[in-house]
């Protein structure tokens, strides 16, 4: 039993949440066309992107055109043979004898004069549906009767198919925006950009409170400047890590909210992104060796500071002790000193005073 074919249809319609220009631009980033050919896909008609393709080739690029923001849909493609020219209602028995020949020749290819599609040779074309002895006689009647001014090539037809193949996973990649709030950045790059953030203001810091001790007011000033630009920088790279899992930005005022804003930055470092392109654009490029290394350093110095915290007073501790100790070995050091003339001195009296005794008894004798 033959499978049942489908088509791909776009009336201009998009996903929730996705603004125009965002769809355009992923629309011709992903069909590698130009802007300009897009626009014609957003009349409001209805237009065939692809003909004579499978249930799950079309899934494919339901798929692909969903994650650039395209709503666009899925039909049976039960007029696969019909014509955007003029063609007739009932073929005669030539163009049905033309049909025969065109299959019995089906090893040789061709290219449609209209959209460029390559198949076997045949005397219509499965993309665009055109009968192309038809379509080439047409455009030889409309070059004959044009005048000679605007006799060129005629344009392509803004409704043609795609030429390029479409996937669930494209080639391209998103381009980085440190300073807007549109695009998508990865885990990775999101913690490397906040690592870099903060070690630029770092100094920014040290250098208002320096000013501060100058003049009160203008190190009040400057640090108001620095926490408010800071913020600012922050808020846009946390905006990108949002849309990278496919979120809107306006969740960040969830860090307003009592225990949840405690969870929510969890929730923004554990949850991987989006594969392929979602509404928000294309996937980010690769990280780079330095964005690497800063996404390391920001999971390692919480790390350092806990073990400091705990090694320091421990260490300070261990000084005291060792000082206490030391002073009391002095001390007893000192007492022992201090006792051992007194010892020797009694003694010396003790044998003076049984000296003494004797001359005593021998004069008594």
């Amino acid at each position: 039993m033959e499978q049942p074919r489908f088509k791909i249809v776009f009336d201009g319609a998009l996903m929730p949440q996705t603004p125009l220009e965002t769809a355009k631009e992923n629309l011709a980033r992903l069909f590698k066309s130009d802007t300009s050919k897009i626009d014609a896909l957003f009349s409001g008609n209805p237009v065939v992107l692809k003909r004579d393709l499978s249930d799950d080739e079309a899934d494919k690029y339901l798929r692909a055109l969903h994650g650039a923001g395209a709503n666009a849909r899925k039909e049976a493609d039960v007029a696969a043979s019909l014509s955007l020219v003029e063609t007739e209602d009932h073929p005669s028995e030539e163009t049905l004898a033309a049909r025969a020949a065109g299959e019995a020749a089906s090893n040789e290819r061709m290219t449609c004069p209209k959209c460029g599609h390559e198949q076997p040779k045949s005397i219509e074309c499965v993309a665009c549906g055109i009968i192309i002895e038809k379509y080439l006689a047409r455009q030889a009647e409309l070059a004959a009767s044009a005048p000679p001014a605007a006799a060129a090539a005629p344009t392509a037809s803004p409704y043609a198919p795609p030429q390029a193949q479409v996937g669930d996973e494209l080639p391209e990649f998103g381009e980085l925006k440190p300073f807007a709030i549109d695009g998508r950045i990865g885990r990775v790059r999101y913690l490397g950009w906040t690592m870099a953030l903060f070690l630029i203001f770092m100094p920014v810091i040290m250098l208002t409170l320096l000013l501060g001790m100058a003049s009160e007011y203008l190190g009040i000033g400057l640090a108001a400047i620095a926490t408010i630009a800071y913020l600012v920088f922050s808020i846009r790279i946390s905006i990108q890590r949002l849309h990278d899992i496919g979120w809107t930005g306006w969740l960040l005022l969830l860090y307003l909210v009592p225990v949840v804003g405690s969870v929510f930055p969890l929730l923004i470092l554990l949850i991987p992104g989006t594969v392929g392109a979602n509404r928000y654009g294309p996937p980010p490029p690769p990280n780079s060796r330095g964005v690497v290394v800063l996404a390391w350093t920001t999971l390692i110095l919480p790390v350092l500071g806990i073990l400091a915290a705990i090694s320091i007073p421990a260490y300070q501790q261990y000084i005291e002790r060792a000082q206490s100790a030391q002073t009391q070995q002095y001390q007893r050091d000192d007492s022992a000193a201090s006792a051992e003339p007194s010892d020797e001195f009694n003694s010396g009296d003790t044998e003076g005073a049984e000296s003494d005794a004797e001359p005593s008894d021998s004069e008594a004798q």
